[in-house]
This record gives C-alpha cells, sequence and structure tokens, in this order.
C-alpha cells in the first residue's frame, strides 16, 4: 500500500463536510412563506369587507321608502348604510343580501360622505315626518391590521435582508462572482467527481516534458518509493515555451493521471480592481488546497502575477500585482507548511518572472517545452488525425515534412481546416491537396482573387516575386523553393513558399545568403524597372532585424568582434540606455547598412546575369500565376550544388508549401528557427 492510501485513516478524521448537510436546517423560506399567507390573508379580509358604494340620490330612496335600518358614520368619513332584514328579499337588494357568519354583520352599502355636518342636516331634512327616524352612529374604527403591519412589515424586511446577506456572505467561491465572494480563490476543482478525459497518451511530441512530469505523479502515486530513500517531494515545476507547444494540454494530462485532486486557474484571476483581492485569493487557494492534500495546484499564465517587482514605480509602490506576489512567495515556501501540495505553472515568458519566484524550494523544476521536430510532429499528426477520416494515402511523414517550425496548436489547426476545406468541396474524406491547401491557408492567408490590381501592378508583384525565385534558386545556402504565387493571399500581394531545413545552428555565409535571396525581390524591380517600390516594406522589415542581429547579437561582424550585446534576462527591455556606448552605436548602424548593401549588390548582379531567365520566369508567372520548382528547373536547369536535405516534390496547385520568402531568418533571440510568413508587397 502506498502513502496515499495510508493517509486515508488521517483525513476520515477530520470532519466530513457531507456529514454536515444531513442534518436539519432551519430553512429561512418559512419566513417568506409565512410573509406570502399573512398578504393573502389580508387581502381575503379586505375581500370579505368589500361592499356597494352607493350614491346621495339612492341614499336618500332607500330612507323615504324607510328600508334603511342602520346608518353608521365611520370616522366622519363614510357612512355605512344597513337594510332592513325583511326589505332584503326585494328584487333590487339581490346583489347586497348578507352571506351566512361573519358576512352577516357588515353593510349593504357604504355612501362616501363629504361634509359631516351637511350629512347629518340632509338626512334630518327627509326624515321630519317619520315617526321612527333613522338616527345616525358615530364610531371611530381603528384598522388593526394595517397599523401592525405599517411597523412590523419593515422589520420583518430588515430581517429577510439580513438573513440573505448572511447567506451570501457565508457561500463559498461557487455562485458567479458575487460582491461578496470576491475574495475566493477562483480554482477550478478537478477531483474524482469531475475527471479529466485527457491523459499522457493524447500528449504527443513532449517525451522529455513528460518524464519529469511523469515523475511528480508517480511521487503523488506511490510517495514511499521516494520518502524510503530520503527523498522530498518537489515544492513545484514551471513550464515554460513558445505558445501552442502544448504546456496546458500537459497540465491538463497531470489533471487526468494523478488521480488527486486538481486545482485550476490562470493568473489573471488573482487580479481585481480591488486592493487586497489578489492576496486574498491566494490564501484562500493555498486554504482550500490544504484541506485536500496531496493535491496540485496549476496556474496557468504565471506572468500575469509574477513578473519581476520593481519595474513599475512609476505606479506607485503599492502595486496590487507585488502584493498577490508576496503572498504566493509566502505560501509557496514560507513559514506555513505545505504538505503534499505541488504547484504546476505554465508561461511563454520566463525571462520576466521575479528570480524570488523561480529559486529552488519554490519552483524546484523549470521544464521546456519546445517546438515539437520533425519525429515528434509525426506523433502529433497522429494523434490530431485520429478522429478524421482522410485518404489512406496521406502519410504523417509527408505532412510532418510540410510544417517545420509549426507548434501542437498549429498542427491540430491544420488538421481541423483541412477537414473544413474538404466539407466545403463535398467530399466524403480528406485528400492530401485538402491538407496542403489548409498548410498554405495558415501560413499565407485567404486566396484573394476578386483582388482589383492593375496590369502594371500585377507585373511589377511577378517580377518581385520572380526575383526572390531567381536569387535563392541560384544561392548555395538558400531555402528550396516549394512555389511562388502572385495571388494575393493576406495582406501579401503575391507569395513565394519555401521549404527550410531544420537546423540548430546557422553561419555567416547561410545567414549572407539568405538575406540577398530576401532583397531579390527589390533588385529584380530595380534591373528590369529601373526604379523600386513600397512592395518590398516586408522585405526591409526582416532584411534589417537579421542584419542587426548578426552585428549585435550574434557577433558575426569582424569590426564588432566577438561581443554580444544580448540580454537573455529580458531586463535590457526595461532600460533607457542601450549597453554599449554612442560610438560603438554609430559603429553598429554603419556595419548594418554595409552588410545589406553588400547583399542587395550581390542580389542585382545574380539577377543582371540572368535577365533572360528573370523575364522568362516573370512571364509564366504572369500566365499561370502559379509556379511550383518544376517551372525553375526548366528554365535555370537544376541547381549547380547538391541540398542538404531531400526534397519531397509533387506537382499540383498547391503543393509543398513551406516557409515565406524570407524563410530562414534568424531570430532576434537565439532559439530554434520556425516558420515564418510569406513575402508581402504592400
Amino acid at each position: 500500500m502506498n502513502d496515499t492510501n495510508e493517509k486515508k485513516p488521517e483525513s476520515n478524521n477530520r470532519p466530513d463536510p457531507k456529514l454536515k448537510n444531513n442534518k436539519p436546517r432551519f430553512s429561512y423560506y418559512w419566513i417568506y412563506a409565512l410573509l406570502a399567507v399573512l398578504i393573502i390573508g389580508l387581502q381575503l379580509m379586505n375581500w370579505n369587507t368589500t361592499v356597494k358604494n352607493i350614491g346621495w340620490g339612492e341614499l336618500k330612496e332607500m330612507i323615504l321608502n324607510q328600508e334603511v335600518e342602520r346608518l353608521v358614520l365611520v370616522n366622519k368619513e363614510f357612512a355605512e348604510v344597513f337594510i332592513k332584514k325583511d326589505k332584503l328579499a326585494l328584487e333590487k337588494f339581490k346583489d347586497v343580501r348578507p352571506g351566512e357568519g361573519f358576512g352577516s354583520t357588515r353593510p349593504q352599502y357604504v355612501y362616501n360622505i363629504g361634509s359631516v355636518e351637511t350629512f347629518e342636516k340632509d338626512v334630518s331634512d327627509i326624515q321630519q315626518d317619520f315617526e321612527k327616524p333613522v338616527y345616525i352612529e358615530n364610531l371611530t374604527r381603528r384598522n388593526v391590521w394595517g397599523d401592525a403591519l405599517s411597523w412590523i412589515l419593515p422589520v420583518l424586511l430588515l430581517i429577510g435582508a439580513w438573513f440573505f446577506i448572511m447567506r451570501m456572505m457565508s457561500r463559498g467561491a461557487g455562485g458567479g462572482g458575487q460582491i461578496f465572494n470576491i475574495g475566493k480563490s477562483k480554482a477550478q476543482l478537478f477531483d474524482k467527481d469531475t475527471h479529466v478525459n485527457i491523459n499522457f497518451n493524447d500528449v504527443a511530441g513532449l517525451e522529455e516534458a513528460k518524464v519529469e512530469i511523469m515523475e511528480i505523479v508517480d511521487f503523488l502515486k506511490n510517495p514511499k518509493k521516494y520518502t524510503t530513500l530520503g527523498g522530498k517531494i518537489p515544492k513545484g515545476a514551471l513550464l515554460v515555451g513558445p505558445p501552442g507547444t502544448g504546456k496546458t494540454l500537459l497540465a491538463k494530462a497531470v489533471a487526468g493521471e494523478a488521480k488527486v485532486p486538481f486545482f485550476s486557474l490562470s493568473g489573471s484571476d488573482f487580479v481585481e480592481m480591488f486592493v487586497g483581492v489578489g492576496a486574498s485569493r491566494v490564501r484562500d487557494l493555498f486554504k482550500q488546497a490544504k484541506e485536500k492534500a496531496p493535491c496540485i495546484i496549476f496556474i496557468d499564465e504565471i506572468d500575469a502575477i509574477g513578473r519581476a517587482r520593481g519595474r513599475n514605480q512609476i505606479t506607485g509602490a503599492n502595486d496590487e500585482r507585488e502584493n498577490t506576489l508576496n503572498q504566493l512567495l509566502t505560501e509557496m515556501d514560507g513559514f506555513a507548511t505545505n504538505a503534499g501540495v505541488i504547484i504546476l505553472a505554465a508561461t511563454n515568458r520566463a525571462d520576466i518572472l521575479d528570480r524570488a519566484l523561480l529559486r529552488a524550494g519554490r519552483f524546484d523544476r523549470q521544464i521546456h517545452v519546445e517546438l515539437p521536430d520533425l519525429e515528434e510532429r509525426k506523433a502529433i499528426f497522429k494523434v490530431h488525425m485520429k478522429p478524421l477520416k482522410f485518404d489512406e494515402s496521406i502519410g504523417v511523414d509527408f505532412l510532418s515534412k510540410q510544417t517545420p517550425g509549426f507548434s501542437g496548436a498549429d498542427i491540430a489547426n491544420v488538421c481541423n481546416e483541412a477537414a473544413l476545406i474538404a466539407a466545403r468541396r463535398n467530399k466524403t474524406e480528406i485528400s492530401k491537396q485538402d491538407f496542403l491547401d489548409a498548410i498554405d491557408r495558415i501560413i499565407g492567408g485567404l486566396e484573394k482573387r476578386n483582388k482589383i490590381i492593375s496590369p502594371q501592378e500585377k507585373k511589377v508583384i511577378a517580377f518581385h516575386e520572380a526575383g526572390h525565385a531567381a536569387v535563392s534558386w541560384l544561392l548555395q545556402y538558400a531555402h528550396p523553393l516549394v512555389k511562388v504565387t502572385i495571388v494575393p493571399r493576406g495582406k501579401a500581394l503575391g507569395a513565394a513558399w519555401y521549404l527550410p531545413e531544420e537546423r540548430q545552428i546557422t553561419t555567416y555565409e547561410q545567414m549572407f545568403d539568405e538575406l540577398v535571396a530576401t532583397l531579390g525581390g527589390r533588385a529584380s524591380e530595380d534591373v528590369v524597372f529601373g526604379k523600386i517600390s513600397t512592395g518590398a516594406l516586408n522585405d526591409l522589415e526582416k532584411v534589417t532585424k537579421q542584419a542587426y542581429a548578426m552585428v549585435v547579437y550574434f557577433g558575426l561582424n569582424k569590426e564588432i568582434g566577438n561581443v554580444s550585446y544580448y540580454d537573455s534576462t529580458g531586463q535590457q527591455e526595461y532600460s533607457f540606455s542601450k549597453p554599449y556606448s554612442e560610438a560603438t552605436a554609430q559603429l553598429i548602424d554603419t556595419e548594418i547598412k554595409k552588410i545589406v548593401e553588400k547583399a542587395y549588390l550581390r542580389a542585382k548582379e545574380i539577377l543582371t546575369e540572368n535577365r533572360d531567365k528573370l523575364e522568362d520566369l516573370a512571364s509564366i508567372l504572369l500566365k499561370k500565376e502559379v509556379i511550383f520548382r518544376e517551372d525553375l528547373e526548366a528554365i535555370f536547369g537544376k541547381r549547380p550544388f547538391e541540398e542538404s536535405h531531400e526534397f519531397n516534390g509533387q506537382n499540383g496547385p498547391s503543393d509543398k508549401p513551406g516557409q515565406g520568402s524570407d524563410a530562414g531568418t534568424p531570430p532576434i533571440e537565439p532559439q530554434p528557427e520556425g516558420q515564418e510568413q510569406p513575402d508581402e508587397n504592400q
């Protein structure tokens, strides 16, 4: 038996909240029912005392006919008219005949008087000649029920409101965000009653991360295996990686595998407009977790509250976010013991987190979840293609090679988009072309064939894209071309697709050739038309960033030397000054311009030497709108050097989509090269 099972009797010693629910409790609805009965009863009494109103003419006729037995003046406001019992048998009194019991004492009519003196005088004048006149009785009547309710009802309402408020305040975190629950934790609890259907089998491509995470789960399931050797359970683990790589999915799998209570919430759930709410929610979260230990707390996007302290002094020293972070630090590793409580957190901005949060004892492990490589993409495709109906000839090997730099979320989007495209085409199964079109759409956006473009603009776009294709074809280190199109797609008026190598390091020669290929579009416009346009905005932006990275970050410039001004901690973005002097900044600008101009002249040189082939390629592009690798081979011949990796070329209208025209641009931060957007002609 493991320690988890041994702890169960201890947990049973604590009072079971379910037992409290079995005890009879006073229901406040009885108060509401009593008030309702009281009001209905009063209404019925008022109904029973309701009589018919008459005017002075009718009353005068009754008095003259000697049909009135009594006249009672009530509170000097109205007169109650009682008819003689022997006269009630007449036909005209059939609607006012008294009933049995309580109703027999009520008057038959009511007359609203104006002046008491006038009413008494008129009645006296009518009965001057009568032997037995009807005398007016004066009566002062008090409404006991009305007087009682005038002071009882407000008291009852206040008591009812007080009970209602107390009941709202006593509720837990559920109930949807009432103001009285503002300090309660918003964490969603997953336990045996709310089972999560995701397990580690649903998580593909994260083998190293799964090993470390599974060790935490195994500790919760079999703690004795580790405690016998003197080991202690890790306090927390931080999942770090780019967006869409599966950090949250990995946490869901932990919730499904651990079989222990799992609290899930976002970092923004702690943040509120009221002061002190974030810290209160942290305290309430850990209070609930301790009661259900052993358990796991998962905080998604922890950078919402975990930013380094002291960076926003302009907004004031008493920052609510900092207070929340301080309380979190205290709860994770303070004087209080959190035995059996493990914290998982996820972020894609680990560089901005507070150092105190990342130290050992709080987050003992940082698990890096990177973009999947070729083999991992195969596994991810297999998972997401399970529910799809697709052509069996489609291989995951082929699809995984077409999606370098794609994250797990991107691959899931590809599979879903392919299914939608196939359904739009009324197919019974998804074909290879549907997957390729889905990749195209995700990379470049939706085709806009109805966009109005003048013939001259179309010609410029064609030569621009042909320049990219020609230069990249004739350069040794440029990425293999897939296709070129002048059909507007997304924001781009034309695009060239490439399939980049999946390499971890890049040499100066490789980066320089990529600069040359990127400037091939503008160089083509300059060579053919003798003037340039604004269509190379996207190219220039990428070239500038890449040249800056070569000089400032990667140390690939002889004048600057083997130095790097890159700050991996992320502190540099909060600094108001550059990490180098003004003289160095001027030198950096000069060297960046030299590199870009050298690449531009190299592109013009290549295109000038192959002017006739460039025009042939542009004419074919204007005619077909989309050209492929085979079209370039027919014009330029085979590439004059061996490619570093195998190309799986296939023919088709949207075949082999891959990188954009500026693919292979090294990122500003040292990380594996990823998928980039097609070249834009603005």
